[in-house]
């Protein structure tokens, strides 16, 4: 069984809300604030972060109910490619579907976009 979830964000809505100081943190899990605070915040990154949180929900189905948002975190290897780190709810649900997750990351300046898909594990 295959799930897939894309989402398509505006990089200037997205840097609207960074200049709330309670933003990132609220929607950044620990990790992934710490990656992108070392790097400045960058807006395009911050806005790619949001996008995979949304991607995901699509991905798992549920939209963005039964988690919260800094429970699915966007970080990467130390080669550059993308991951999900899940915790919380959102790691409880996706173990009772059975299902591990791959994410892809592209920017521009205008937009950021997401594509998660969501695949059942096998044991």
């Amino acid at each position: 069984m295959l799930s897939v979830g894309i989402d398509l964000v505006e990089i200037e809505r997205i840097k609207k809300s960074v200049q709330n100081p309670r933003f990132c943190g609220r929607v950044l899990g620990g990790s992934e604030y710490s990656q992108l605070a070392l790097r400045g915040f960058p807006v395009q990154s911050v806005a790619a972060s949001f996008s995979a949180k949304e991607a995901f929900s699509k991905a798992l189905g549920t939209g963005l109910r039964g988690f919260s948002m800094n429970e699915v975190e966007l970080l990467r290897e130390p080669g550059g490619k993308p991951y999900l780190k899940l915790s919380g709810n959102a790691l409880r649900i996706a173990r009772e579907r059975n299902l591990v997750f791959s994410v892809s990351v592209t920017h521009t300046r205008a937009y950021a976009a997401v594509v998660v898909i969501g695949q059942e594990e096998t044991k």
